[in-house]
Formats: structure tokens, C-alpha cells, sequence
């Protein structure tokens, strides 16, 4: 069962946006906003949320992108600028008037949407397992996944309109936790994000938003000729079993915030694309101690 809560915005022709907020809101602290990976939830954060140096740090708000968990949109189409507008719009309806943004994985490309946006609003950013590359030859060469190839056979096969019975593939989920958490997935937590996609995604409706989920990811815009435009501090954090995105790539890319107040890779040893979820105690004090800095 899902904590996520829904609250409406206006982008998309009217939004209902999955969130989660750790609890209730502070003003006295500064805020996280957390965005998750590819077809999970809020759930990807509980390791977040169950951290009380954390929780006592930031208020901490992690937010579904469309086609993820409980957000739903008027309008059947979107992209990762949607959903970077979409949690601006969150933080506005919810009164919040500035915060840092941590993405994991496709999560981080939102989060640095968010911060060209937004730059009054947004104070700092933690990519995670991430790429600001496209999936281009360039992301290729220095390592990375072939995402045009992973995402092809799941466009293919989600074409067709299905039945009110349909629910995602094991067989699609099992190939994204291979991806975000390695082969040895614990069974329980296997059996989690299971039955979590198989809720999320059922009937045609369904099927229809994890297409488009999968569309994105595949045919997404690269933001290297953007990265200028961040202004606010940047810490990087990539893990070395990372089978999705290379450390080579990320030690790329750091470097092409050139007008960031300060721009920080900070590599993992051994820890995979999911990285919030696979190292939790190096994300939570690194994010607690960029937190501290920057506030």
C-alpha cells in the first residue's frame, strides 16, 4: 500500500500529483524534495524517510513524475519538463517558497529541470545515478547503458490497447530492478516492488502511462547545451556498480555546470543506479551535510 497523498495543480490541464511528505511541514527547516526512478514511487525513499538525522535536517517531500504511482494528468501526453513544472506548482500549493531537489536516475533529470526553472525557488540539487546526456553515441561511448535498446521492446509490446485484467510484465519489472539494484535483490523487496508496479499499472490506462514512462525515457532531450543555466550547487553522486549510467560519464558532466556556486561529484564504491535505495547511509549524510552548507 502506497503512502503517497494526491494534490491538484493546474499544469497538464489539471494534475493530481503523488507525494509524500516524511511529516508535517516546517517552516523553520529547509525542505527535500525527492524524485524517483523509473516506474517506482514515493516508496523508493523509505529509506529516507525512516532516517531521523535526516527527518530532523530537512522536511522531506518526495514527488511521483507523470506516467509514476498516483500522478495523473488531464492531458495523456508528457515529458520530464511536465513534471519538473508540475512539482514547482507542488511546492507553490503547499507553500513551500524554496528547496533542494534529490532525483535518482531519470529523478536527476527532473531535478535539473527544476533548477533551470526555477532558480530562486531551487537551492541546490543531488543527481543520483544519473545522466544529463540524452541516449546518444556520445552516452554510449563512455560506458553508458543502451537505453534505445532496453526501452524498444517494451515500446513495441505496449502499443496494442489492453483489457481491464492487463497488468505489467514480472518480466518488465525484473529487468528495471536488475538495472537499479543489481541480481541480488532481496526477496522480500523483489516481492515489493512486485506487487507495487503491478498495482500502479494495470488495464489500459495502465499500460498507456507506462508506455509513455517508456517513451521518455528512450526519446528524452539532452541538457548539456542547458547546464549553464543552473546557477545553484550541485552534488553528484554516482555508484561504481552503476550498470546504467558510467562514473566516467558523471566525471563528464560535473564539469559542464560551469555556472553552478559549486559543483561536486562524489563516487560510491559499489553502489548501483538506484543509489538512494542501494546506499542509503552515503546519500543520507552526504545529503545532510550539502543540506547544512548550502541552506
Amino acid at each position: 500500500m502506497s503512502n503517497a497523498e494526491t494534490i491538484t495543480v493546474p499544469h497538464l490541464g489539471t494534475s493530481t500529483i503523488g507525494y509524500q511528505l516524511g511529516k508535517p511541514y516546517d517552516a523553520s527547516l529547509p525542505t527535500l524534495v525527492m524524485v524517483n526512478s523509473f516506474t517506482t514511487t514515493v516508496e523508493l525513499y523509505r529509506p529516507q524517510f525512516a532516517d531521523e538525522k535526516l527527518t530532523a535536517t530537512a522536511n522531506l517531500l518526495a514527488l511521483e513524475p507523470y506516467g509514476h504511482g498516483r500522478t495523473r494528468a488531464s492531458y495523456e501526453q508528457f515529458t520530464y519538463w511536465d513534471s519538473a513544472v508540475a512539482n514547482l506548482q507542488v511546492l507553490d500549493a503547499l507553500g513551500i517558497p524554496e528547496a533542494f531537489v534529490l532525483g535518482t536516475s531519470q529523478g536527476g533529470w527532473v531535478a535539473a529541470r527544476m533548477a533551470m526553472l526555477a532558480p530562486r525557488t531551487v537551492k541546490g540539487i543531488i543527481p543520483l545515478g544519473t545522466s544529463m546526456d540524452s541516449e546518444s553515441q556520445r552516452s554510449r561511448d563512455v560506458g553508458c547503458w543502451d537505453g534505445i535498446g532496453f526501452c524498444a521492446p517494451a515500446i513495441a509490446a505496449l502499443a496494442e490497447s489492453v483489457g481491464d485484467d492487463w497488468v505489467i510484465p514480472i518480466e518488465l519489472v525484473d529487468a528495471v530492478l536488475k538495472e537499479g539494484f543489481g541480481e541480488d535483490v532481496p526477496p522480500e523487496e523483489r516481492a515489493f516492488w512486485h506487487a507495487t508496479h503491478q498495482e500502479n499499472y494495470a488495464g489500459d490506462a495502465g499500460r498507456e502511462r507506462l508506455r509513455i514512462s517508456t517513451i521518455n525515457l528512450s526519446d528524452r532531450d539532452g541538457l548539456h547545451s542547458r547546464l549553464d543555466s543552473v546557477r545553484c550547487p550541485v552534488l553528484w553522486m554516482h555508484g561504481t556498480a552503476d550498470t546504467v549510467y558510467s562514473v566516467a560519464n558523471a566525471e563528464d558532466e560535473i564539469q559542464r555546470f560551469v555556472n553552478s556556486a559549486d559543483a561536486e561529484l562524489r563516487v560510491v564504491e559499489g553502489g548501483r543506479h538506484f543509489l538512494s535505495a542501494s546506499d542509503p547511509d552515503d546519500v543520507n549524510a552526504a545529503t545532510i551535510e550539502f543540506i547544512n552548507r548550502w541552506k
